[in-house]
């Protein structure tokens, strides 16, 4: 074989040596979040007839270990016969889970929050036709070294009424992976951080019953809480 047919044919390998390289590392971070859940999920006031309110949210996430960086989708669906009306989606992070960004969303200011929560974006979803649904990315942080919670209540545009509210629900893992690129966290697991009293939760707030939350007239205003979770202010008539 001549030794210029040799250098082509070992250029070819290369190339191709080259090309899965470049390929196989995209494939293998890609982030499998599992079947959506609505787990910790649950009807509060009385949807209009015909309208079947609720939340999903991914069963399984990833956080880098590096950068705490972690994404989540959110989706808000109508499995009832008629269209929705007006609603908005708040999207509220709790404890580790901060809510840095929500695609098409704008972000709650400090002072509206709710009480205990770090961050929120409210979602003007608009009217959900029958048997649709509508996703949004969520881009969050986890300190991992805390307990991170999320939570989704769905409500008419002026915040007067809470038809479905899923959580505050925690991701989590008892079985940290300090050492790993990224450690994989589970929907309604709570979280163990890592550390010589790992075998400790941080005491972050109270038990996890949930409570609607609301607001007073059609700006978003921060509902009371009891404990860590949420109150809903309801106008009366």
């Amino acid at each position: 074989m001549s030794s210029r047919r040799m250098a082509a044919i070992t250029g070819s390998l290369l190339t191709a040596s080259f090309s899965a390289v470049m390929i196989l590392p995209c494939t293998a971070v890609a982030d499998d979040q599992g079947p959506a859940s609505s787990k910790g999920g649950k009807a509060v006031d009385e949807a209009p007839a015909g309208v079947e309110l609720s939340t999903t949210l991914p069963s399984r996430i990833t956080v880098d270990n590096s950068s705490q960086k972690t994404a989540i989708t959110a989706t808000v669906k109508n499995d009832g016969s008629k269209d929705s009306g007006g609603i908005r989606l708040l999207v509220v992070g709790f404890d580790g889970l901060k809510v840095i960004n929500v695609q098409g969303c704008s972000a709650i200011a400090e002072k509206d929050l709710p009480e205990g929560s770090n961050s929120g974006f409210s979602c003007p979803v608009g009217s959900l036709a029958a048997g649709r649904s509508k996703s949004y990315a969520v881009d969050a942080t986890y300190d991992l070294s805390k307990a991170g919670k999320i939570c989704l209540p769905v409500q008419t545009t002026d915040g007067k009424k809470t038809f479905w509210q899923q959580g505050p629900v925690p991701f989590g893992t008892t079985n940290p992976s300090p050492n790993a690129p990224a450690t994989p966290l589970l929907l309604g697991t709570d979280n163990k951080p890592v550390g010589p009293a790992g075998d400790q939760l941080p005491k972050t707030g109270a038990d996890r019953d949930v409570t609607p939350l609301g607001a007073a007239g059609a700006a978003l205003i921060a509902a009371g809480c009891a404990g860590l979770w949420w109150a809903r202010r309801r106008q009366e008539g």
